[in-house]
């Protein structure tokens, strides 16, 4: 198991405390200041991403009936109020229950979910792993064996933001596609620079320097690589407020690129 490093920030913490989470340290509250300071959108960013990802899972399991997800490096965000948790966002109308499997390379957040919601429902799973080593992710026995791999699920790759290596970032999405059935569906959320005023990219860079020096950033054609041979579901690799907004008051609605994140769902053949 990782240790766990309560002194040196990490996204999904920052982006947990961002939304109001309870999972996450002094050290991560800090650094959202300082982001703020810099660039006052991150409390508003994070929202917006939490809320892209309630919509996808929810389109995915009441548009297209998926019933098995995989979710890699959400966080679990503990921000989010009773009965509105990411796995809650698949239940159906209809059909049976899904399961849905997270991937975590937090320990405390690992450790914290499988104390707290694996002991009241046997369709959620919580197991360590690292998008970085997605083999050892893929041979996990809970991997194997929770979700049924022939047939479609979903899998939401939620960290490239810590594949900071192109090469290995295409070997990923690649794996993933390969391990998934026909009818299957991958999602990729990533952060990017792209919509920074020029003025403020300086100084965040800086603070990225000190916080977190391995961070990907990448622009809307490099993400667009990533994708490349995929089919995107409408609208394509869009700004997440813009990917299938619904009638609420949406974060970053008005100003999309302060989410700072892009967003994408596509069908694996």
């Amino acid at each position: 198991m990782a240790k766990l490093e309560t002194t040196q920030a990490r996204i999904t913490r920052i982006f947990d405390a961002a939304a109001g989470g309870k999972n996450n340290f002094l050290v991560d509250k800090d650094t959202v200041r300082h982001f703020d300071q810099a660039a006052p959108a991150l409390t508003t960013a994070a929202r917006a991403v939490l809320e892209f990802l309630s919509r996808v899972i929810r389109h995915l399991a009441t548009v297209e009936d998926v019933d098995q997800f995989m979710i890699i490096g959400s966080g679990i965000p503990s921000g989010l109020s009773a009965g509105h948790g990411l796995h809650d966002m698949a239940r159906r109308p209809t059909g049976p229950a899904p399961r849905v499997l997270y991937v975590e390379s937090n320990p405390m957040v690992v450790t914290l979910a499988q104390a707290t919601i694996e002991p009241f429902t046997d369709l959620v799973r919580v197991v360590e792993g690292d998008v970085r080593e997605i083999d050892e992710v893929l041979r996990h026995h809970v991997v194997k064996t929770f979700i049924d791999w022939e047939r479609p699920v979903a899998v939401l790759v939620l960290s490239a933001y810590s594949l900071n290596d192109d090469e290995y970032a295409h070997y990923v999405i690649k794996r993933l596609r390969h391990n998934a059935s026909g009818g299957s569906f991958l999602g990729l959320l990533h952060t990017t620079f792209d919509g920074v005023p020029p003025e403020l990219l300086p100084g965040i860079r800086d603070l990225l320097a000190m916080t977190l020096p391995h961070l990907a950033i990448r622009s809307k054609d490099e993400v667009a690589a990533l994708l490349e041979g995929l089919d995107l579901m409408e609208p394509g690799l869009v700004w997440v407020p813009e990917w299938h907004p619904d009638g609420s008051e949406l974060a970053c609605r008005e100003t999309p690129t302060s989410s700072g994140n892009y967003g994408a769902v596509a069908r694996i053949p």
